[in-house]
């Protein structure tokens, strides 16, 4: 039996140890599908806090539950740690770290670069080392291999392994889990797409192949592209409709009975979570390498990135219509993760309507059942700290302006509807028929 035929053998017997290096939104969720098929799995992350919670079953990302949490801090198949030198105990070590963007749109690889750096100084012969942050095509040949070979003396394809399989997590699906989401896989080489394969088959529904690491970046890169775009279309077809008077929900829900050649997007008050709104970008400094222009993907990023202040115009004209103005305006959003039931508020469009609104002279509240505190951002530090007010129907009626961003389904929105001074609603939780019946209804 070769070296390759032996770690696939332990893989299929489960005498294999899986690393994964940060334990948010994507490597929690994969901690616990590996566990769950019998793997065991040792975590890493800097973030004391979340090492901590995971070893007393306490739940730190909301959607998760707490019975996944309290069976993964009970199983003795699971361990986790802030020691990346214990790297080289594991069989495979998986990266699931940021890839955001940095301040002049392009792309912040130093939390990549940093996680092969510390790799690469406890990395062994036979490892296989994935890669499943969203980034550009190249990311893996031209940065990760590089890196774990100067550092560690070792070559890739010969003494260690490397691969990339992107990440596909939707939080708060209920129809589709880690273990339920196809697997995009590729190799730096035959040899290594072979182990990777092997590993995801152990707990993946399904995995597909392609040809190489760079396809692979391409497939996720391409998938986010289409969201954005299609977005961006959605969006700009609900401001021209509504100077048309014409309810863009409406079209669209008609638009989907077509049973093909039609795919329904849904507009919002702009694009939120660490994909959407970021990955398109990647691929847009990629190609300037190649002298390429991405025209329709920049063109989509600005319609998506404008929704914000096109909400805050509409808030205007609707407070203008009482004869007030949003200088000293008392406004409360409601909703700051990006999307309903889930406690996901990276790159959520709510904070900018935040940062407009008090920009403008206005005292911003927010309400949010899964965010009671705002935790630190990347990019809206002002608001560390400040917590979600409570559910009061007394409280809400003081406000001058109530902005629905995010459309959480335990919200009460006939309650809002009874107390609510004025409602800009910019997720058609109330659909045409109820808005044209009652006055404080704005849609934006």
């Amino acid at each position: 039996m070769n070296n390759l035929d032996k770690i696939i053998s332990n893989i299929t017997s489960r005498n294999y140890t899986v690393g994964i290096v940060g334990l948010g939104y994507v490597g929690l969720p994969l901690m616990w599908t590996f566990h769950e098929n019998d793997l065991d799995v040792l975590g890493f992350d800097v973030d004391e806090s979340k090492i901590k919670c995971l070893k007393e079953g306490k739940p730190y990302i909301k959607h998760l539950g707490d019975e996944m949490m309290a069976k993964l801090a009970k199983s003795n198949r699971i361990d986790a740690t802030t020691d990346f030198s214990r790297l080289n105990e594991v069989d495979a070590i998986l990266m699931c770290v940021p890839t955001p963007l940095d301040h002049h749109r392009e792309p912040d690889m130093s939390y990549v670069q940093v996680t092969t750096e510390t790799i690469s100084k406890f990395l062994r012969e036979g490892q296989l080392v994935i890669l499943e942050s969203t980034t550009y095509p190249g990311t893996t040949e031209e940065l990760i291999i590089p890196i774990l070979e100067k550092n560690s003396g070792l070559k890739a394809g010969e003494d260690f392994y490397v691969a990339y399989s992107p990440e596909r997590e939707d939080p708060g699906n209920p129809n589709f889990n880690t273990a339920k989401i196809p697997k995009v896989v590729g190799g730096h080489g035959e040899e290594a797409l072979e182990l990777a394969k092997a590993l995801y088959d152990t707990s993946i529904v399904k995995t597909v192949p392609v040809s190489d690491t760079k396809t692979a970046e391409a497939v996720k890169i391409t998938e986010n592209v289409f969201r954005a775009v299609n977005i961006a279309l959605v969006n700009e077809l609900k401001v021209v409709f509504q100077k048309m008077g014409i309810d863009v929900h409406e079209v669209l829900d008609a638009a989907a009975t077509k049973p093909f050649g039609f795919m329904k997007f849904t507009p919002g008050p702009g694009l939120g979570g660490h994909c959407i709104p970021i990955d398109p970008f990647y691929l847009t400094w990629k190609a300037r390498e190649f002298q390429e222009n991405t025209r329709f993907i920049e063109l989509a990023g600005e319609i998506n990135t404008n929704m914000p202040r096109y909400v805050i115009q509409q808030t205007m004209n609707a407070l203008n219509d009482y004869k007030k103005s949003i200088n000293g305006s008392r406004m409360l959003v409601i909703g700051l993760a990006y999307k309903p039931d889930v406690d996901d508020m990276r790159e959520s469009p709510t904070f900018v309507l935040m940062d407009e609104l008090k920009e403008l002279g206005a005292e911003v509240d927010y309400y949010d059942p899964f965010i009671p505190v705002v935790t630190p951002t990347r990019g809206h530090a002002d608001w560390t700290g400040k917590k979600s007010i409570e559910w009061d129907s007394n409280v809400i009626a003081q406000y001058d302006g109530v902005i629905i961003a995010t459309n959480h389904k335990e919200i009460d929105y006939e309650a809002l509807l009874e107390c609510a001074q004025l409602i800009v609603d910019t997720r058609n939780v109330y659909p045409k028929k109820i808005a044209s019946q009652v006055t404080t209804i704005y849609k934006a």
